[in-house]
C-alpha cells in the first residue's frame, strides 16, 4: 500500500441541483465548458493531476501546497470572469477546500482522512471562496499575495478532530465574510514570552517553558485565536508598545507576565491587557509552592476565557485540567532536557537524555518525556553513530503513544526513528499526524525538513526549514540548511539572505554557549556559503580544534573547504570520516549543494562507493 503526504483540493459547484432544475443542458454546458477552459489549464499549470471527477465536483492532489492554494484562486477568478453578463440565478460558483494531508494511493486514486478534511472543508467554504486548513495557511505563509480570514476550530462531519479553518481572502467580489463568520479580532490573543525574573540565566528554561505551556493551553479552547509561539518568540527581550504589538499582529488582547523561581516557591505575575485602548482588563499574582504551577496554568486559563465570556465545551474542560504529569519535579526536568536537546551536539543531546530519563523515573506516565528520549536517542543514532537499536527507539515512541495518542510530540518521535530505519512510507504518516496535531511544533518541521532535503526535495524542505526557523528563534541549523537549498534551486539572493541569518543566530549560539562547538561550525559553514573565505577558515578551525572527533564538525569541515575550492583539504577531511558515515545514508552526500564543486572528483565518488559498501 503507497502512502503519501500530499496537497489535496475539493471543488464542487453551488447550487447544482438548483441549477439544473432551472436549465439542465444549459447547467451541464456551463460545467462542462468551465472545466475545460479554466479548471483544467489552472491545474495542469499548477502541476496538479486530477484525481476524478465526482458529478458536480473534481479531486485534485498537488506536490505542493502553495501551488494546491495559488491554483484554487486562478479557478475562482476565472470563475467570476466568466460569470459577468450571466445572471445572478444562473451564475456557476465553485467552493474549493483544501488540505495538507496523508493518503492512500491505489489505482491513482487517493483515499484517507487527508481527502475526507478537503470534501469537508469545501463544504463548509463561501459560495466562490475557498477554505483551507491551518497547516496549509502556515505552509503558504506570505508566499503568495492573499489574506487569510481565520475562522476558528470546526467540528467537521465524521471527522475525529476538530479542524482550524482559514477563508482565503483575494480580490473578487466574494471577499466579504461569510455570515455568523467569527470575528477573529473580538477573541485573538498573543501570549509574550513571560520574564525570567529570578536573576539567573539558567532559569530561562522556566520561563520559556510555562509561556510555551499557557499558549499550549489556550490553543485547545475553539473560541479563541492564539498567536503562535514562532510569533510570540519574535517579541523575546524587545522594548514594543502594546498597541504596536496589537497593530503588527492584528490582536485584540496580550497577555503578558513575569516568573520568580527561586528553590521551591515561585512567584507568576499575569496581566491581560486590551491592545485597542491598552486598559489593564486582569491582572493577578500567584506566589506559592512550585507544585501548583501546573493550577496555576489552568487558572490563568480559565480567567482569560472567564473575561472574554468563552463557553467551554466539556472536552476543552477536560483538556485543561489533563496535566501531562502532576510531578512539578519532573516538569521542571523535562523543560531542561528540551531546552539541551535542540542544540543538537552529542554532549547536549547525552544531557538532555538523562533529564528526560530523570522525568520519566519521577513520573513513569509522563508521555513527553518517553517521547523527548526517543528524540534523543534518534539524534544519537544517526548523527553520532551510538550504538542504539533502532527498535529500542521505536518501542520508547510506542510507550508514549500508549500514554497519549494525541500527543504531537510522540508521533514527530516515532516519525523521525522510522525514517531512519528506511520506512520512509511509514514515518510520513506519522509526520503528517503530528503536523495536524501540533503545526507549530519544532521537532516535526525540523526533522521533516532533513527527510525531504535528503531526498532532494529542496522546494518542500524550504517550506520545512522556515517554519522550524521561524518557532525556535535560537535555531541556527535550519537557516544554514535553507542556504544549501536554495542555492540547489538555483536562488542565489535568498541563499546569501538565510546564510547571513544563519551566521549571526550561531555566533550568538557560540557567545551564550562556549563549550559548545556545534555553533561554531555553523557558523563556518554560513560564512562559507557566503564566500566569506577567512572567517569561515577561522570558525572551522576554532570548531575542530575544540571537538575533532565530533563527526558533524568533521562533515561541515569538509563542505566548507569544498564551497571555498580547497578540493584536496575538503577531500581529505572526507576520507576521517569513512569509519562513521554510514549512518548519513548516500542520500545526504548526493543532495547536499555545498559538496557541489568536489563531487565531480573522481576520488569522491569512490569514497562514496566505500561508503555505501559499509
Amino acid at each position: 500500500m503507497e502512502r503519501r503526504l500530499t496537497a489535496i483540493l475539493a471543488a464542487d459547484v453551488v447550487g447544482y441541483s438548483r441549477l439544473m432544475g432551472i436549465d439542465e443542458a444549459g447547467t451541464l454546458e456551463a460545467v462542462n465548458r468551465h472545466r475545460i477552459q479554466i479548471i483544467e489549464p489552472a491545474v495542469s499549470g499548477h502541476n496538479g493531476r486530477l484525481v476524478k471527477l465526482l458529478g458536480d465536483g473534481l479531486l485534485v492532489e498537488f506536490p505542493s501546497v502553495v501551488n494546491a492554494v495559488a491554483c484554487a484562486v486562478d479557478i475562482q477568478r476565472g470563475i467570476v470572469r466568466a460569470n459577468e453578463g450571466v445572471a445572478e440565478d444562473r451564475r456557476i460558483r465553485f467552493r474549493i477546500g483544501v488540505n495538507l494531508g496523508d493518503v492512500i494511493v491505489e489505482g491513482g486514486d487517493i483515499f484517507g482522512d487527508g481527502v475526507n478534511v478537503a470534501a469537508r472543508l469545501e463544504a463548509i467554504a463561501a459560495p466562490g471562496g475557498i477554505a483551507v486548513s491551518s497547516s496549509v495557511r502556515d505552509h503558504v505563509g506570505t508566499r503568495l499575495d492573499l489574506r487569510f480570514e481565520d475562522r476558528g476550530r470546526q467540528a467537521l462531519k465524521n471527522i475525529r478532530q476538530e479542524v482550524h479553518v482559514y477563508a482565503v481572502l483575494f480580490d473578487h467580489p466574494d471577499d466579504t465574510p461569510a455570515p455568523g463568520a467569527p470575528a477573529a479580532d473580538d477573541r485573538s490573543i498573543v501570549v509574550l514570552p513571560f520574564t525570567n525574573m529570578s536573576g539567573d540565566p539558567d532559569q530561562e528554561y522556566f520561563s520559556d517553558g510555562l509561556t510555551e505551556d499557557i499558549i499550549t493551553d489556550l490553543s485547545k479552547i475553539s473560541g479563541l485565536l492564539v498567536i503562535p509561539r514562532n510569533t510570540t518568540f519574535a517579541y523575546k527581550g524587545r522594548a514594543v508598545k502594546i498597541g504596536q504589538i496589537g497593530r503588527e499582529l492584528s490582536v485584540r488582547y496580550i497577555l503578558q507576565g513575569s516568573v520568580r523561581k527561586s528553590g521551591e516557591r515561585v512567584r507568576i505575575s499575569a496581566q491581560m491587557i486590551d491592545a485597542g485602548n491598552e486598559d489593564h482588563l486582569w491582572a493577578d499574582r500567584y506566589d506559592r509552592d512550585l507544585t501548583d504551577i501546573f493550577a496555576i496554568q489552568d487558572e490563568i486559563a480559565h480567567a482569560i476565557v472567564g473575561q472574554l465570556k468563552i463557553k467551554l465545551r466539556p472536552e476543552e474542560i477536560k483538556a485543561l485540567e489533563s496535566d501531562p504529569t502532576t510531578n512539578v519535579e519532573a516538569y521542571t526536568y523535562y523543560l531542561r532536557g528540551r531546552k539541551f536537546a535542540r542544540t543538537m551536539t552529542m554532549s547536549y543531546l547525552t544531557l538532555a537524555r538523562r533529564m528526560f530519563s530523570k522525568a520519566v523515573e519521577l513520573d513513569p506516565d509522563y508521555a513527553r518525556a518517553y517521547a523527548g528520549i526517543a528524540d534523543c536517542d534518534s539524534a544519537l543514532y544517526i548523527w553520532y553513530a551510538a550504538e542504539l537499536p533502532i527498535d529500542e527507539i521505536l518501542e520508547m515512541t510506542e510507550k508514549a503513544l500508549t500514554l497519549d495518542p494525541d500527543l504531537a510530540e510522540a508521533h514527530a518521535a516515532r516519525a523521525i526513528a522510522l525514517h531512519h530505519n528506511d520506512r520512509d512510507a511509514e514515518a510520513d504518516t506519522y509526520f503528517a499526524r503530528a503536523l495536524e496535531l501540533d503545526p507549530n511544533l519544532f521537532e516535526a518541521n525540523f526533522h521533516f525538513a532533513h527527510r525531504l532535503f535528503k531526498r532532494g526535495q529542496f522546494e518542500d524542505a524550504t517550506v520545512y526549514f522556515q517554519r522550524s526557523a521561524a518557532l525556535y528563534a535560537e535555531d541556527y541549523v535550519s537557516p544554514v540548511l535553507l542556504a544549501a537549498a536554495y542555492r540547489s534551486l538555483g536562488r542565489p539572493q535568498e541563499s546569501l539572505k538565510w546564510a547571513a541569518e544563519g551566521a549571526a543566530r550561531a555566533e550568538r549560539a557560540a557567545e551564550h554557549n562556549p563549550g559548545n562547538s556545534a555553533p561554531v561550525h555553523r557558523a563556518a559553514l554560513a560564512y562559507a556559503q557566503i564566500g566569506d573565505r577567512p572567517r569561515a577558515i577561522s570558525w572551522i578551525n576554532r570548531a575542530l580544534a575544540m571537538d575533532p572527533h565530533d563527526v558533524i564538525t568533521r562533515y561541515n569541515a569538509v563542505c566548507v573547504h569544498a564551497l571555498l575550492g580547497d578540493t584536496d583539504r575538503a577531500i581529505a577531511l572526507l576520507e576521517t570520516l569513512l569509519p562513521n558515515s554510514s549512518f548519513y545514508q548516500i542520500g545526504w552526500f548526493d543532495n547536499d549543494s555545498d559538496l557541489d564543486n568536489i563531487r565531480p572528483d573522481p576520488r569522491f565518488r569512490r569514497l562514496m562507493e566505500a561508503i555505501a559498501q559499509q
